[in-house]
């Protein structure tokens, strides 16, 4: 299901890692936590797509909004754009219904230069982390500023390093300076539901993989692929060396394991060949799941990597042995390792169990004899 698509898949991952990967000297790093990973079924998975930019499950907060902005110049605030009210209780006394008028008058007046603001800092677009007043919205509106509200903190982060932003937590304290910019922010409709896409940022550190599928199901295998691919790439660009796949790896270091233990003596030499033979599960297992006879594959295993052929492993798409450096298939050694010294680990902490278990069965229990 997914295997079909994996070319476009792996491309997607490939560029999204890329656009986020930051230096370090002479070493690369990669925080997978800029890229931000939105699901929605209905459409092919062929259709998954990097944006580069942030993608919100928000839509504009007045209707008579422009839904497309180009060249567009964002505020980001973490403050609400209301009234704020006073931390003391406070009770107003109106006699007059002037008094009334006057009251929200005022209210509008400093919404009305809260809207102004932002307007003559030349912003034509406002991300919120919080909430906006009706009468804000009004006047946003009204000033052709494109607004959304209530968007997550974490998504705030990431339009910041998106679009170059600021997110700021007073109105007052907003400068051209902290205005993020992006080529189009526009409100799509995806699948009946209304998304805000902040899109053509230039040098984003932050972006967008848009996961689609025919159904919830697949949307969701194709995010599960999606986060191992993440992973692996990160790995590769973290700690830049490879193998090959197959199980060739592991079949070289059997044979190799075989050869050191012949010089050794009694138990040690029997432990390091069980060691090897437990590698070669891999190779085995992988060509008992293609449907290849397992006695005759690892027979042409093992005498390829006789003659030195160390890349030589088990492909399974096309149910043969053969070079696996050659056809593509390799894997990050900073992934093997952590197998490996994983399985490792786990089989001596079961036998450190097994001779605690032996120990105690041999010996008495305590107290007299059973009463009877």
């Amino acid at each position: 299901m997914v295997s079909e698509d994996s070319d476009t898949l792996a491309k997607t991952v490939v560029d999204a890692v890329l656009k986020v990967v930051s230096k370090d000297g002479d070493s690369y790093s990669v925080d997978l936590d800029n890229i931000k990973v939105e699901k929605k079924a209905g459409a092919t998975i062929r259709d998954t797509a990097m944006i580069e930019g942030i993608v919100l499950d928000k839509e504009t907060v007045h209707p008579n909004m422009r839904f497309t902005v180009n060249n567009a110049r964002i505020a980001l605030l973490n403050t609400a754009l209301e009234v704020e009210k006073t931390e003391m209780s406070a009770e107003i006394r109106i006699t007059d219904p002037t008094q009334m008028q006057m009251f929200l008058e005022e209210e509008n007046k400093m919404l009305k230069e809260m809207v102004q603001k932002i307007r003559n800092l030349k912003a034509n677009v406002l991300l919120c982390q919080k909430g906006i007043d009706d009468i804000a919205q009004h006047y946003l509106a009204k000033n052709r500023i494109m607004a959304v509200r209530r968007i997550k903190e974490s998504d705030m982060a990431k339009l910041e390093k998106a679009t170059g932003g600021r997110v700021t937590t007073n109105i007052d304290d907003l400068t051209e300076k902290d205005l993020g910019t992006a080529a189009t922010v526009q409100q799509k409709t995806i699948d009946s539901d209304k998304w805000v896409f902040i899109e053509g940022c230039k040098n984003p550190q932050s972006v967008t993989i848009l996961v689609r599928g025919g159904s919830q199901r697949i949307v969701d295998e194709v995010d599960r692929s999606l986060h191992d691919a993440l992973m692996v790439v990160k790995d590769v660009i973290e700690n830049p060396f490879i193998v090959a796949g197959g199980g060739s790896i592991e079949a070289h270091v059997a044979s190799q394991l075989k050869v050191w233990a012949d010089s050794f003596d009694g138990r040690e030499q029997l432990a390091i060949k069980k060691y090897a033979e437990a590698l070669e599960t891999i190779p085995l297992t992988i060509a008992e799941n293609a449907g290849m006879d397992p006695i005759d594959s690892m027979a042409n295993l093992r005498t390829a990597q006789n003659q030195n052929k160390m890349w030589t492993g088990i492909d399974a798409r096309n149910a043969h042995v053969t070079d696996m450096m050659e056809i593509g298939v390799i894997e990050p050694v900073a992934v093997k390792e952590q197998i490996v010294n994983s399985a490792t680990e786990a089989a001596c902490m079961i036998l450190r169990i097994d001779d605690v278990i032996a120990v105690s069965g041999g010996q008495p229990g305590p107290g007299g004899p059973p009463m009877g």
